[in-house]
């Protein structure tokens, strides 16, 4: 995918910012990050966040109550319009949601490549016992692709984000496009990103 190789490549504008926010992204508790690029009409965003700010732990899921926490957090995390709201006016769609539970050191232990159309709850949860012994924190991790039918109007991005995630403090954002690149912070206190210095 063409626009997720260029969001894998932004990171290279500004490695060291890119290894310092996956530092902090990974142990700090109320902080995510979000990089985001667009390329022509589509944006591409991928969030990690902490498995605290999104379902209040971040050990594997062992109760049923837990496991019932991370599927709805799932599901809620699939739908990133909803989270991340852009103006009316740039028609934007999802193409692809891919969600998933990753713990430190395992690789994925809950997975939900969801996709905008079909929410589905489709996946097995007899893997949650095995992962429940082992020690580590576990992050969310959210790939999304958006068609944006008039991108230029997609001048500012609204995080109900923390609306949904009550644990959730601040996001630490990159966005690169073809007018430059930026990284800043979102916090819950003032949960609106201004994009139009990159349109």
């Amino acid at each position: 995918m063409k626009l997720l190789s260029f969001l894998a490549l932004s990171t290279l504008v500004t490695p060291a910012f890119a290894q310092e926010m996956r530092q902090m992204g990974s142990h700090e508790h109320g902080v995510g990050q979000l990089d985001i690029a667009f390329d022509g009409t589509q944006i591409a965003m991928e969030l990690h966040a902490p498995g605290a700010d999104i379902v209040g732990f971040e050990y594997a899921a062992q109760s049923a109550d837990d496991v019932a926490k991370v599927d709805a957090a799932l599901l809620v995390l699939a739908r990133p319009l909803d989270l991340f709201a852009l103006p009316d006016a740039a028609q934007c769609t999802v193409v692809t949601a891919n969600v998933e539970l990753e713990s430190e050191g395992h690789g994925d232990d809950h997975e939900d490549h969801a996709d905008e159309h079909d929410h589905a709850d489709e996946h097995d949860h007899d893997g949650h016992d095995d992962h429940a012994q082992d020690a580590g924190h576990t992050e969310f991790h959210a790939e999304y692709l958006l068609n944006c039918e008039n991108v230029a109007a997609a001048s500012a991005i609204s995080f109900a984000y923390f609306a949904a995630f009550p644990n959730a403090r601040e996001i630490d954002v990159q966005v690169i496009s073809d007018a430059g690149a930026m990284a800043l912070e979102v916090a819950r206190d003032t949960p609106t990103l201004d994009l139009s210095d990159l349109q």
